[in-house]
């Protein structure tokens, strides 16, 4: 990270709310801690019902709960708390706007950030109330968190009424995986190293998966999820940002918008899933009562205040299909789901054997190598490789075995950075390339919305239990194609 040299206001809306609390805050206060924020930063929370002074305690208490202790220095965090003012503004009420417009008016030759931690049914009404009172001016900022919309039409509308006020330079869609320093190797990895570059294609790679696996449940959200599902909480943003990465060709340049474009490529690319090939690609699940480590967890329905009757999906898997060059024929294994048997997230490259096998047959199967690049809990990289066992006695029987790049012992990092200090800090030098372009963000919810509508005529989600991997069918799926998952294999 290099040292920010921009002075700037930075304005939460939703300043009392659990991503600002849990996630935003503690990570201004690592970029504080870094020395990576100008001495003159403001910090200014927005909420309905916000007195400064509690405020103000509220979120040092979030601080101190949120980031580790060893990591809490004192005179740190009274510099941050200095930074922080909270001003109370019912986002609903243009008047409400003025005694803001006031305080940005005294340092008004600064950047203005405005993150948007709301609804975003009510991102246009913000920045139309934010445009009234005269606080956007052509530095000014936007920082729009996921999922935006439900559909493609919700997601149009949400983008062409904050894009009445915004330039789309100035707008920052944050898609939070983008920020992990795992999938921001991924450029890396691939075209930086022509080990890799002359072997990605679907010459040299059977088939990907990538999996993103949750432990916990609703967590309280019920209202929330039950109303998107997993397809349109995970698969249209974080699993498509990670496939347009492990597939897209190399970009001109590392410019946002040559990056971006590649991508919109591979969106556009995917095979539609349509209603005759729905069941052979598409699996939906919803979870049943179980054990997680031992203990009993309730099954969806059983969870507190739902809706018994609901058939919104908790797990998803997806065979997905590239209509390109570089990928035909290589299918793209999707997968993610609630309360799984433990927190991951990786993708896993499976290249093809060669074409003539040697040794002994029994162990053929020990000679595929892959590319695993986890992302969480442990960010790092590994490539199972073949050798010959070691010993007089063995011959030359085989063995697998990884070579392994644990980022935060390689580089001997304290600690690995959370994805929203990168981003946080990307939008105050304001760099777009690790942010989500509108046109993404629609074809990604193109493709999805097939998927949802092939839904509606009584395709219920099949039951797992709490602490599987999810349905049987996702194992049927690959069974069929003579595959299994990464960790079944």
């Amino acid at each position: 990270m290099s040292i920010a040299d921009t002075s700037c206001d930075i304005l939460f809306f939703g300043a009392l709310g659990d991503l600002t609390q849990r996630k935003l805050l503690p990570a201004l206060y690592q970029l504080e801690r870094a020395n990576l924020l100008s001495a003159d930063t403001r910090i200014i929370g927005l909420a309905r019902d916000s007195e400064p002074a509690d405020s103000i305690n509220h979120s040092e208490a979030s601080l101190r709960r949120f980031v580790p202790e060893a990591e809490i220095d004192t005179d740190t965090l009274q510099r941050f708390l200095q930074k922080l003012q909270f001003l109370s503004v019912d986002f609903g009420v243009a008047a409400d706007y003025l005694a803001l417009k006031d305080l940005l008016d005294q340092r008004p030759d600064r950047t203005r950030i405005f993150y948007y931690s709301t609804a975003a049914s009510i991102y246009g009404m913000i920045s139309a109330n934010l445009a009234s009172s005269g606080c956007i001016d052509e530095r000014s900022r936007v920082v729009m968190e996921k999922p935006i919309g439900h559909s493609l039409t919700s997601s149009h509308e949400v983008n062409a009424a904050v894009g009445q006020y915004y330039d789309e330079a100035q707008i920052y869609r944050i898609d939070h995986y983008l920020g992990k320093e795992t999938v921001q190797n991924l450029i890396a990895l691939r075209f930086a190293n022509n080990l890799f570059g002359n072997q990605w294609n679907q010459n040299h790679i059977s088939h990907v998966e990538i999996t993103v696996a949750e432990k916990v449940g609703i967590e309280g959200r019920w209202g929330y999820f039950d109303k998107y599902g997993q397809l349109r909480d995970m698969v249209q943003n974080h699993l498509l940002q990670l496939l347009c990465l492990v597939a897209m060709d190399p970009p001109s340049d590392l410019s946002a918008d040559a990056i971006r474009d590649e991508k919109v490529k591979v969106l556009k690319a995917l095979r539609p899933i349509t209603e005759d090939i729905r069941d052979s690609h598409v699996i939906r699940g919803q979870y049943s009562a179980g054990e997680i480590a031992g203990e009993p967890v309730p099954g969806y329905l059983e969870e507190p205040d739902a809706n018994t009757t609901s058939d919104t999906e908790s797990f998803v898997a997806i065979k997905a299909e590239i209509r390109n060059w570089r990928w035909a024929g290589v299918p793209f294994y999707l997968r993610t789901g609630k309360r799984m048997p433990e927190k991951l997230s990786q993708i896993t490259i499976h290249f093809r054997q060669q074409p003539h096998y040697i040794f002994d047959p029994e162990q053929r199967k020990l000679a595929e190598n892959k590319l695993t690049i986890k992302l969480q809990p442990d960010e790092g990289i590994s490539l199972q490789i073949v050798t010959k066992d070691q010993g007089l006695d063995k011959g030359m029987q085989l063995r697998s075995a990884p070579l392994q790049l644990s980022f935060s012992q390689a580089f001997e990092m304290s600690r690995v950075p959370d994805a929203y200090e990168r981003l946080l800090l990307e939008v105050i030098n304001g760099n777009q390339y690790l942010f989500v372009r509108r046109d993404e963000i629609e074809n990604a919810w193109k493709w999805c919305d097939q998927i949802l509508e092939n839904w509606q005529d009584g395709n219920e989600p099949l039951p797992y239990a709490a602490g599987s991997w999810g349905p049987e069918a996702s194992d049927v799926m690959l069974a069929t194609d003579g595959r299994t998952w990464h960790e079944n294999g």
